[in-house]
Parts: C-alpha cells; structure tokens; sequence
C-alpha cells in the first residue's frame, strides 16, 4: 500500500535533518518526496545513475556497494531504519559511485534536490545541520577504513560483534546479525571462507555460540581481549 501524503509528513518528522522545521516547510517538502518500496535484491541505482535527491529508510535494510572488474563485490555500507543517505552525491553533479541493492523487502522515501536546495538558501541552520550529518558520516567511512586496514581480520570481526550489542559489555548476552553472513563478510574486507574460519576459532574457545544468525557472546570482556 502507498504511503499518504499524512504518512509521509509523519516519516518526514523523525528525519533528524528536518526537526527545526515549520509545518508550511514539512509540507512544502513532501510535495517533493515520493515513497520507494523494494523487494529483496532489488536495485534502487546502479553505480554511474545521477542523483536528482537523497533517500531516508523507513523500513528494512539495504547493502551500497560496489563490482571489481574480476566480478568480486564489495559492500561500502549497510543503511537500515531511520538513517539517510546520497546527500553527498546529490550536491556534487557526479553519477553514484556505489550501487545500492535491497537486503530484504523494503520501503524509503526520496527527497528531491530541488527543495533542500531551496533551504539550504533560505535557512542557514537547516544548512548547518546539513553539513554537520554529511560530516558525522565521513568520519565513520575514515574509521572504517582505518579499522579495516589496520587491524587484524579476527578483530575486526569481534569489533563488529561488538558493535552490535545493546548492553554495557559486562555480562553475556544473544545479538543477531542484520543481514547475511556473505554481506557482513564483505563489510569487513573479508572472504566468507575466512569469517567463517573467525567464527569457529572463537567458538571453540568459548567466547561464542553460532545459530545461524542469532550468535550468543558469553564474556563480551573476554572476547574484546582475544587476540587469535
């Protein structure tokens, strides 16, 4: 079912980017935004598409990435729930570097260039608030890379488990994985083969239980130490 314009006022609300905001200039920005919805594996750009907007996620999950010449993938980013994404590539004239393929079914919402435009040239603030979301997630993609070229493929692993918890890392607790293990694989700059390597050696040494994509950590402390 296609989302209203009153639904799409509501997911326009949350985005973080438009919180300062009047109701005139919320609803002067949905005339200019248009739901998506995706089924598993299917594109949303192909690298070398232009960007006439950006994209926020409402629901699911979707992989940006690119292909070798060798035909090898590698996945730049995993974008879920109430996270945005192309508003770099918006304001920069130049084709998607990545393509960007649905990991389950899904629905988003694009927001045109032509109206944050328009804001950006109106509000100072909401031009602020612009830059400092482009700025937080360029640092991130500098992380990244750091964490991925530097440390060894067992910790990038287990800084990835890490991440994914919700408590305070004292005390075991269960975490599933938010999307295949291939897809994850790639994130962390690594063959399948070799994260699945990582994942017996930790369970043989107690640290974890694997059941598919529910993994138990039974000391988060212990494991942060391991070194492999």
């Amino acid at each position: 079912m296609n989302q209203t314009a009153a639904d799409i006022l509501t997911q326009l609300r949350q985005i973080s980017l438009f919180g300062e905001l009047s109701e005139s200039e919320l609803e002067r920005v949905a005339r200019y935004t248009r739901e998506r919805r995706l089924g598993k594996g299917e594109l949303l750009f192909q690298r070398g598409d232009v960007a006439h907007g950006f994209y926020f996620v409402t629901e699911g999950q979707l992989k940006l990435g690119f292909s070798s010449a060798q035909g090898n993938e590698k996945v730049v980013e995993i974008v879920g729930p109430q996270q945005s994404f192309g508003e770099a590539v918006m304001f920069m004239n130049r084709p998607y570097p990545v393509f960007a393929e649905a990991l389950t079914d899904m629905s988003l919402l694009h927001i045109g260039q032509n109206v944050v435009s328009d804001l950006i040239d109106q509000d100072p603030q909401f031009a602020r608030k612009l830059l400092a979301g482009m700025a937080v997630r360029l640092h991130n993609m500098v992380r990244d890379v750091e964490t991925y070229s530097l440390r060894s493929s067992t910790q990038r692993v287990i800084g990835y488990l890490l991440q994914q918890t919700e408590e305070d890392g004292t005390k075991a607790c269960d975490i599933s994985l938010p999307t295949s293990k291939q897809v994850i694989a790639s994130r962390l700059n690594l063959t399948p083969e070799t994260l699945s390597r990582i994942f017996h050696d930790l369970a043989d040494h107690g640290l974890i239980t694997v059941h598919g994509k529910r993994i138990t950590l039974h000391n988060p402390q212990a494991l942060s130490r391991y070194s492999g």
